[in-house]
C-alpha cells in the first residue's frame, strides 16, 4: 500500500463535503501590479493584532520613533510586538476603534508621520541555514509576524508547535474568498521572494515534503511559481479545483493529504503545519532583509473603487485614507466599507479604522452589485445550509441553541469546529445571518470558559495557600516540640529538674494546700452553722404564744423601731431646714424667683387687697365729705371742720400701711399649703405696704399745706375763693392724671405679658400706649380751665347756702362713682398680666423694656405737676369778684373734700403701681411673653378703656 506522500506525489486529491461556488469577482482587482498606498499623516497602532494578548508598551507620549522600533515587547510565544510603520512622534496613547466585527475600541499608539521614513536598526541574516530553527523562531516571533491570511495566528508558535510533528509542509495559496487578490498579486508579482520565505519555513520545520495548494483560477501565478521552484526545493505546486471554502486550513488538508483534523484540534495534530503565502512573503523580509511586519498587501475592489487593486498598506493606515486616495464614490442609498471578502468580511461602523495584520481586502459594493439582506424570516427546515456546510454540522440546530443561549448544547454539535465561512448564510433562502448567531455564541463561552478559568485559578491558589499555612504550622509545632524535648535532654544531662515539670508539680502543690483549708474551714462552718439553730429552736420552745410556722422567724422588733426613730428625725430635719429656708426668702425678696408663677399670683393677691383697704378707708372719709355740707355760714367753723376733715383723712391714710401685714384667709391657708411660698408672699406684702405707707406720709404734709393756707385766709373771701378754685383745679388735674396713667401702666404689663419671640415690639407698643394716653391728658387739661370757670362764676352767682350745699353733694356723689368704676376695672385689667406669667422671652431685654416705660410714665407725671401752677394762674385771675363769705366756705370745703378723695385714689393705687415696679427680675420676666395677636388685642383694650375714661372725666367736669 502507497504512503500518503507517495500517493500526494502521484498527483491524487481528496474533497471536503459541503462548499459552494459563489461569484469570483477577482478580476476587478488582479489585473494591475501592486503599488505602494503612501504614508499617512497619522498612523493608529492598536497593540492587539493577533491571537494571543497584549505586549507591554515601550514608548509614551511625545517620544520620537523610528521606522522599524518596536512599540511593545513580551516574552509569551502568543505574544507578538507591534513596529512602527514609519518615523514620526508618539501623539497620543488611547482608546481607538478596531477593525473587528464588534466595533469596539481598543488600545492605541497614534504616530504622526515626519515624512522622512526613517529606518531604525536592522538585524538581517543572510545565511539563515547556519541558525537553529528555534533562533529563528525567536526573530521570527520579534519580527511581529501573524499569520496573515486572516486568523492572526503567532507564526512563531506555530512552528515552535510543529517541530518534530510535522513532516508535511503546506503552503496555502488558495485564496478561495471572492473579490480578494491580495495572495494572487503577491505570487504573480514577488514570486521569488514567496518561494524564498518558503524555504526559510523549510529549514525550520524540516518536513518531508512541501506542497502549495493553489486554485486553478490563478494560471498567472502557477506559472510564476513554477519559474522560482526548482528539483532541490522539494517543493510541489498542487493545483486544486476552484471551491469554496478550500482556502481553510482543515478543509486544504482534507484535499492535499486525506487527513482529517479531529475536533477542536489544529492541522499539527495529523502532522501537518500551513502557513500562508502572505506569512512566507513576511517571513522572508524579517529575516533576510531585517524588516519585520510593519506592511502587507490589501486589496481594494468593489464597483465604488474608481481605482481598483492591491496596494502596500502600512499598518495603521485609515481606511479612510484608502478611500480618499483611489476614488471612492459611495453608494447614494446603501454606502457600505467592507473589511474582508462578500462571504466572510464584516460591516464597518465607520471609515476611521486602521488597516490590522489580518486585513487583507476593502470592499465597497453598490446595492446592485452585492444586493443586502433585507429582513430575516423563518427557517423553512430545507437542509441547504448542513448540505454547504464543509465541516458536516447542523447550522440550523446550532442556531436554534444559540438564540435560546443554550450554550453546552453549542458546544456538544461541536460549535467550535465551525470555520465561520459564512457558507450556511450564503445558500440560506430565508437569508438568516446564521454566522453571526454563531460568532455571538462563541464569544459567549470564550466569556464564561475565562470567569470559570479564573474562578479555578482562584481557588487552586486559595487551596495552595491553605496547604502552606499546614504545612507551616505543622513545621512550628515539630520545632516547638523538638526545642521541649533538647530542653529535657539538657537538663538530664545536667543532672536538674525540668522547669515546666517544676512549675506545673508547684500549682499542683498549691492547688492541693487550698483544698486542705477549705476543708478545714467547713467544720468550723458547720458548727456555726448548728449553734444558730440551736438558739433558734430554744427560743421557739420559750415562746408558747407564736405559731410554728413563724418559730423560726427572728424577732425584728428593735430593728423596726430603729428604723421608725431614723425617719422620726429625717422628717424633723427635713422641716428644720424648711423653716430656715423660709426665714431666708422672708429676710431676701430679690430671692423669691423660684416659682416665678405663683409669686406672681401672690403678688396679685396683695395688690388687691391693698386697694380693698383704701375703698374701706374711702368709705370712712365719706361722713367726714359730707359735714361741710351742713357747714353754717361761719368762717370758723368752716374751718374747724376742715381740720377734722384733714385729721381723719391722715390717719386713713396711716392704716392701710399696716393692714397687708396681718394674714388674711388666704395667705393662712396658702401658708398652711406651702410655707415657704407663704412666707415668700407675707414678705412682698409687707414690703409693698411699707412703701405705700412711706409714699402717703411724703404726699400728706404737700396736701395738707394747701387747705392750711386756705384756712389761714379766713379773713379774706377773696383769698378763700382763689385758694377753693386752685384746690379744686388740682384735684381734678390729679383725677385726670390718675385715669391718664392708669390704662398706660395697665398696658404695659399687659403688652410685656404678650409680647413673644420680640422684645422690641413690647417696647414699641408700650410707647404707643403712653403716648395716647399723654395726648388724652393733654385734651383735659386743655379743657380743664374752660370747665372750671363755670363752676367758679356759678359759685360767685349762687347767694343761697343750700343750693352750694346741694351742688357739692351731687359732685362728691358723681366723683365716687367715677372712683368705684374705676377700682372695679382695674382688677379686670390687672389679672391679665397674672395669667400671661407663664410667657417666655430674653429676660435682659423686658426688664430693660419695663425700666424704660416706668421712667417714662413718672417723667410724664412729672412734666404735668410742673404745668400746673400755669394753669391753676388763669382761674386766679378769674376770681376779682367779691363773694359771701358763707358761700366760700362752702367752696373751701367741696375743695378739700375733693383733694382728699384724690389723694386717696392716688395713695389706693400707689401700692398697685407699686407692686408692678418692685416686682423681681424674675417676675417681669415671666410676664414678659405673650402670642403678638393678644398684645394688640390688649393694647386695643387699653386704648379703649383710656378713652372712656377720658369722656367720663369730661362728663364729670361739665356736669360739675
Amino acid at each position: 500500500m502507497l504512503s500518503i506522500i507517495e500517493q500526494i506525489k502521484q498527483g491524487q486529491l481528496w474533497d471536503f463535503p459541503g462548499g459552494i461556488h459563489p461569484a469570483e469577482n477577482k478580476t476587478l482587482s488582479n489585473r494591475t501590479a501592486i503599488t505602494h498606498a503612501g504614508i499617512p499623516d497619522e498612523l493608529v497602532l492598536p497593540l492587539k493584532q493577533h491571537i494571543g494578548t497584549k505586549g507591554e508598551i515601550l514608548v509614551s507620549v511625545g517620544d520620537k520613533v523610528l521606522k522599524g522600533q518596536p512599540l511593545t515587547k513580551s516574552d509569551m510565544s502568543m505574544c507578538v510586538p507591534v513596529h512602527a510603520p514609519t518615523s514620526g512622534t508618539v501623539t497620543a496613547i488611547e482608546q481607538r476603534t478596531t477593525a473587528h466585527p464588534s466595533g469596539l475600541s481598543d488600545l492605541s499608539v497614534v504616530i504622526k508621520s515626519d515624512g522622512e521614513d526613517q529606518w531604525g536598526s536592522q538585524h538581517k541574516i543572510a545565511d539563515y541555514e547556519s541558525l537553529e530553527p528555534a533562533e529563528l523562531i525567536d526573530a521570527i516571533r520579534l519580527s511581529g509576524i501573524a499569520g496573515l491570511g486572516g486568523a492572526g495566528f503567532p507564526t512563531g508558535r506555530k512552528l515552535q508547535g510543529s517541530l518534530g510533528l510535522a513532516d508535511i509542509l503546506i503552503i496555502n495559496a488558495a485564496e478561495c474568498e471572492p473579490y480578494i487578490t491580495a495572495d494572487d498579486r503577491l505570487m504573480q508579482d514577488y514570486a521569488e521572494e514567496v518561494i524564498e520565505g518558503i524555504r526559510i519555513l523549510r529549514h525550520i520545520v524540516k518536513p518531508k515534503l512541501t506542497l502549495i495548494g493553489i486554485e486553478d483560477n490563478k494560471p498567472e501565478a502557477i506559472k510564476a511559481l513554477e519559474k522560482c521552484v526548482s528539483t532541490q526545493d522539494n517543493i510541489i505546486i498542487r493545483v486544486i479545483p476552484t471551491k469554496y471554502p478550500s482556502g481553510s486550513s482543515k478543509q486544504l488538508v482534507k484535499l492535499l493529504t486525506g487527513r482529517e483534523v479531529p475536533t477542536q484540534s489544529r492541522s499539527s495534530a495529523v502532522g501537518v503545519v500551513v502557513q500562508n503565502v502572505g506569512t512566507a512573503f513576511a517571513v522572508k523580509r524579517a529575516i533576510i532583509d531585517g524588516e519585520p511586519l510593519i506592511e502587507r498587501v490589501v486589496t481594494l475592489t468593489g464597483e465604488a473603487f474608481k481605482q481598483r487593486g492591491n496596494v502596500f498598506a502600512r499598518l495603521g493606515t485609515p481606511i479612510s485614507y484608502l478611500l480618499d486616495n483611489y476614488g471612492y464614490k459611495p453608494d447614494r442609498k446603501y454606502p457600505r466599507v467592507i473589511i474582508g471578502g462578500s462571504l466572510m468580511g464584516f460591516t464597518l461602523p465607520h471609515a476611521n479604522v486602521p488597516i490590522t495584520k489580518i486585513t487583507n481586502c476593502i470592499l465597497t459594493p453598490k446595492r446592485r452589485e452585492l444586493p443586502l439582506h433585507t429582513h430575516e424570516m423563518a427557517c423553512i427546515r430545507c437542509s441547504a445550509c448542513a448540505d454547504a456546510c464543509p465541516t458536516s454540522l447542523l447550522p440550523q440546530q446550532l442556531q436554534w441553541y444559540a438564540k435560546d443561549k443554550d450554550y453546552d448544547k453549542c458546544e456538544e454539535y461541536n460549535l467550535f469546529d465551525c470555520i465561520e465561512c459564512g457558507a450556511c448564510a450564503y445558500v440560506c433562502p430565508s437569508e438568516i445571518p446564521l454566522v453571526n448567531y454563531y460568532r455571538k455564541a462563541k464569544a459567549e463561552i470564550w466569556a464564561n470558559q475565562q470567569e470559570a478559568a479564573n474562578a479555578e485559578r482562584a481557588k487552586q491558589r486559595f487551596e495552595a495557600k491553605q496547604a502552606r499555612f499546614e504545612r507551616d504550622k505543622a513545621a512550628r509545632e515539630n520545632r516547638f516540640k523538638k526545642a521541649a524535648e533538647d530542653r529535657r535532654k539538657d537538663m538530664a544531662a545536667k543532672g536538674g529538674d525540668d522547669a515546666v515539670a517544676a512549675a506545673i508539680a508547684r500549682v499542683k502543690a498549691k492547688q492541693a494546700a487550698a483544698s486542705s483549708e477549705t476543708a478545714d474551714k467547713k467544720p468550723a462552718v458547720a458548727a456555726a452553722i448548728a449553734r444558730a439553730k440551736a438558739k433558734q429552736a430554744k427560743a421557739a420552745n420559750t415562746s408558747n404564744a407564736v405559731p410554728k410556722i413563724t418559730s423560726a422567724v427572728p424577732d425584728n422588733s428593735e430593728m423596726a423601731k430603729l428604723r421608725e426613730e431614723r425617719k422620726r428625725q429625717a422628717r424633723e430635719r427635713k422641716a428644720a431646714k424648711l423653716a430656715e429656708q423660709t426665714e431666708t426668702d422672708a429676710e431676701n425678696p430679690a430671692a423669691q424667683s423660684a416659682d416665678s408663677k405663683k409669686d406672681a399670683v401672690a403678688a396679685a393677691i396683695a395688690r388687691a387687697k391693698a386697694r380693698k383697704a383704701a375703698q374701706q378707708a374711702d368709705a370712712k372719709a365719706e361722713p367726714t365729705e359730707e359735714q361741710p355740707a351742713s357747714a353754717e355760714s361761719d368762717p370758723k367753723k368752716a374751718a374747724v371742720a376742715a381740720a377734722i376733715a384733714r385729721a381723719k383723712a391722715r390717719k386713713a391714710a396711716q392704716e392701710p400701711a399696716g393692714e397687708p401685714e396681718q394674714p388674711t384667709e388666704d395667705t393662712a391657708t396658702q401658708a398652711d399649703a406651702d410655707p415657704k411660698k407663704a412666707a415668700v408672699a407675707a414678705a412682698v406684702a409687707r414690703a409693698k405696704a411699707r412703701k405705700a405707707a412711706q409714699q402717703a406720709q411724703a404726699e400728706a404734709p404737700a396736701e395738707e399745706a394747701k387747705p392750711e393756707h386756705a384756712d389761714e385766709a379766713e379773713v379774706d373771701p377773696k383769698k378763700a375763693a382763689v385758694a377753693a378754685a386752685v384746690a379744686r383745679a388740682k384735684a381734678r388735674k390729679a383725677a385726670q392724671q390718675a385715669q391718664a396713667e392708669a390704662p398706660a401702666e395697665e398696658a404695659k404689663p399687659e403688652h410685656a405679658d404678650e409680647a413673644e419671640v420680640d422684645p422690641k415690639k413690647a417696647v414699641i407698643a408700650a410707647a404707643v400706649a403712653r403716648a395716647k394716653a399723654r395726648k388724652a391728658a393733654k385734651q383735659t387739661q386743655a379743657e380743664a380751665p374752660a370747665e372750671e370757670a363755670k363752676p367758679e362764676h356759678a359759685d360767685e352767682a349762687e347767694v343761697d347756702p343750700k343750693k352750694a350745699a346741694v351742688a357739692a353733694a351731687v359732685a362728691r356723689a358723681k366723683a365716687r362713682k367715677a372712683a368705684q368704676q374705676a377700682q372695679a376695672e382695674a382688677p379686670a385689667e390687672e389679672a391679665q398680666p397674672e395669667q400671661t406669667d407663664e410667657a417666655e422671652v430674653d429676660p435682659k431685654k423686658a426688664a430693660v423694656a419695663a425700666a424704660v416705660a416706668r421712667a417714662k410714665a413718672r417723667k410724664a407725671a412729672q412734666q404735668a405737676q410742673a404745668e400746673a401752677p400755669a394753669e391753676e394762674a388763669k382761674p386766679e385771675q378769674t376770681d376779682d369778684a367779691e363773694v359771701d363769705p358763707k358761700k366760700a366756705a362752702v367752696a373751701a370745703a367741696v375743695a378739700r373734700a375733693k383733694a382728699r378723695k384724690a389723694a386717696q385714689q392716688a395713695q389706693a393705687e400707689a401700692p398697685a403701681e407699686e407692686a408692678k415696679t418692685e416686682q423681681t427680675e424674675p417676675e417681669q420676666l415671666a410676664e414678659a411673653e405673650v402670642d403678638p395677636k393678644k398684645a394688640a388685642v390688649a393694647a386695643a383694650v387699653a386704648r379703649a378703656k383710656a378713652r372712656k375714661a377720658a369722656k367720663e372725666a369730661q362728663e364729670n367736669n361739665e356736669e360739675n
